[in-house]
């Protein structure tokens, strides 16, 4: 079987540790304890509570099961990789150009991927035009609004 390379990170790769540890240590074992109550109660065909718990152990049964892939895959993207570098790579901060506007990105892996916070995806359309570009390359991105033109300011 052959896992698919998830690219995090050090923090992410944290992160997603502790929300498994979480799951897994102190949310599961309270949700079976809701259910094992819930089933005590009674006739389970109209007990709400059990049907809640079931749904909820279900749904983090599912979740730890995504972690437990998705940590297998894991490839952590290296400070000396992402730092001093000549062209965009993962992990690289870019500031890009465009229409006046500058604009900082963090290049990053799609389970990270938050616009809120400046972090886009090598995978999106903008962090597939700018991985190996360097300082002043100019791409085009099609983007809903119609074709966007950046020009690579600094890469960190």
């Amino acid at each position: 079987m052959n896992i698919k390379k998830i690219y995090l990170t050090q923090k992410g790769f944290e992160d997603l540790k502790l929300e498994y540890k979480d799951l897994n240590d102190k949310r599961r074992p309270e949700v079976v304890e809701r259910l094992s109550a819930a089933r005590e109660m009674g006739d389970l065909s109209e007990n709400a509570e059990y049907t809640a718990a079931r749904e909820e152990l279900s749904f983090i049964d599912g979740r730890l099961d995504e972690l437990e892939g998705l940590l297998k895959g894991v490839e952590i993207i290296s400070d000396a990789k992402a730092h001093g570098a000549h062209a965009v790579d993962l992990g690289s901060q870019v500031t890009i150009k465009t229409n006046g506007k500058e604009i900082l990105f963090t290049v990053v892996g799609e389970w990270e991927a938050d616009p809120a916070e400046k972090k886009i995806s090598h995978e999106s359309p903008l962090g597939k035009a700018l991985l190996g570009k360097a300082v002043g390359d100019e791409i085009e991105v099609d983007a809903p609004a119609g074709k966007m033109v950046y020009t690579v300011v600094s890469i960190n």
